[in-house]
């Protein structure tokens, strides 16, 4: 066990078991929540990017779109682009993955000739389309803009206005909110992402294909290939499970077809797209991201300030990360370091582990080894022998997301909130703070 620091956490509140399953295990704020529900419907949940766009190029070899989407995944929506562009497969890129459900506005480039005026996919519409030098990268964008309703309030709008408005204070005073990945970064539909990357990352792509092709979590919500599941778990048959699967399962059939073939997991999981099999693992350190930070604040050390052992990044003028220019703090440079941060020149970091995680250094370090033992991984597995081409080195994530402005207005369903967060923030981990959804009281 760690030695744990001075003081104890006083949580008012207990998060719901949804939230715990994926290692988000407490609130920042005090205040009771107003209830309520995010993405009653899609256009309830607008995001648009806010994105470092490639320079216009009439020459340029590359293609950007600007594209709004009603209910569209982010893979399965570049899949559907490129399927429609008679493109190569994988070919179509994008910057920052958005929530499914939700109306966003997203860029996506390829190489390729331009594409029509409309593609011809449901709930789609190209705003743009242009010509450029440079195609995108992921992280080629600095955030996102989000207008969001939250319907089905427990008391009027204006009684939740006001009870938003003092969790917003309660944010502004804690320094911020926790930068947990939301759900969506495990999917929405079916929280199975990370658990694929589990079974990626110890080296077992046979039982990674499994989960992702069977199993069905507690936590998530009824899907139309849940029966498909059910009897390919049982006949074992992949032949016969590509008739059952609905044809709208692209990437569940690319596994199917390629087993039916009579090729092995390993196969048929480098069938599936670069950007999925990747997402995997980094879904999977993202679990860990979040337990650990979880350990951090159930060990009372603070978010906002370093201690020995923890890590900062620095902050560049317009506020992002300054890429990979991580510090280590130690009892020699705490000071500096803890200086920094006041000034808001950097913030407190956490672990996205890899394998070339540094050793542990600290009571930070140490909660780290805790959780990498309870999920019985070790750094050097996520080099992925089985699958080199998902390899992660690991990498830095700040544990606190500073409060952003917050415009609160009264909307037809409830209220509206309008918020813009910076790349890798999400949007329904800010949000949680103020609803507190099947959120329960703790003991005083």
């Amino acid at each position: 066990m760690p030695r744990v620091a001075a003081g104890v956490p006083t949580d008012r509140w207990r998060a719901p078991a949804a939230d715990r399953a994926l290692g988000v295990e407490f609130y920042v704020t005090a205040a009771p929540g107003v209830g309520g529900r995010l993405k009653s419907a899609p256009e309830e949940f607008r995001v648009t990017e806010l994105s470092s766009y490639p320079l216009p190029d009439p020459e340029g070899a590359f293609v950007v779109l600007r594209v709004e989407s009603r209910d569209w995944e982010q893979h399965e929506l570049a899949a559907a682009i490129g399927h429609r562009l008679h493109l190569p497969p994988h070919a179509v890129q994008w910057s920052g993955t958005k929530d499914r459900r939700a109306v966003s506005e997203r860029l996506f480039s390829y190489r390729g000739p331009l594409p029509p005026e409309e593609l011809g996919l449901r709930d789609v519409t190209v705003r743009e389309a242009y010509r450029a030098r440079d195609g995108l990268v992921l992280g080629h964008h600095y955030g996102n803009r989000f207008d969001v309703v939250v319907a089905e309030l427990d008391r009027s709008p204006s009684d939740a206005w006001r009870a938003f408005e003092g969790v917003a204070t309660e944010l502004r005073t804690a320094g911020g909110f926790p930068n947990f990945f939301g759900p969506q970064r495990f999917g929405e539909v079916r929280p199975i992402t990370h658990e694929v990357g589990r079974w990626v990352v110890r080296g077992n792509l046979e039982r990674a294909v499994e989960i992702y092709l069977v199993d069905r979590p507690a936590i998530g919500a009824p899907g139309s290939g849940d029966e498909a599941r059910r009897s390919f778990g049982e006949h074992r048959d992949p032949g016969r499970a590509l008739r059952e699967f609905p044809r709208e399962y692209r990437f569940e059939r690319t596994l199917l077809e390629q087993l039916a073939r009579g090729h092995d997991a390993s196969r048929a999981f480098r069938a599936l797209p670069r950007e999925l099999r990747t997402l995997f693992v980094h879904a999977f350190q993202s679990l860990l991201f979040n337990r650990w930070l979880s350990a951090r604040h159930a060990a009372a050390l603070p978010m906002a300030t370093p201690v020995a052992g923890d890590t900062i990044v620095r902050l560049a003028r317009d506020g992002t990360v300054r890429g990979p220019d991580a510090v280590p703090v130690a009892d020699d440079n705490l000071a500096e370091c803890a200086d920094l941060v006041a000034r808001g020149r950097a913030l407190v970091a956490g672990p996205l582990v890899g394998y070339a995680t540094p050793p542990p250094v600290g009571v930070p370090g140490e909660l780290l080894e805790r959780v990498l033992g309870e999920e019985g991984v070790e750094r050097g597995q996520f080099q992925v022998p089985e699958a080199p081409e998902v390899a992660s080195r690991g990498t830095w994530r700040p544990v606190l997301v500073p409060a952003p402005p917050l415009a609160l207005s009264e909307a037809e369903s409830g209220v509206r909130f309008e918020f813009a967060l910076p790349k890798g923030a999400y949007a329904t981990v800010y949000l949680r703070e103020f609803l507190k959804t099947g959120a329960e009281p703790l003991a005083s």
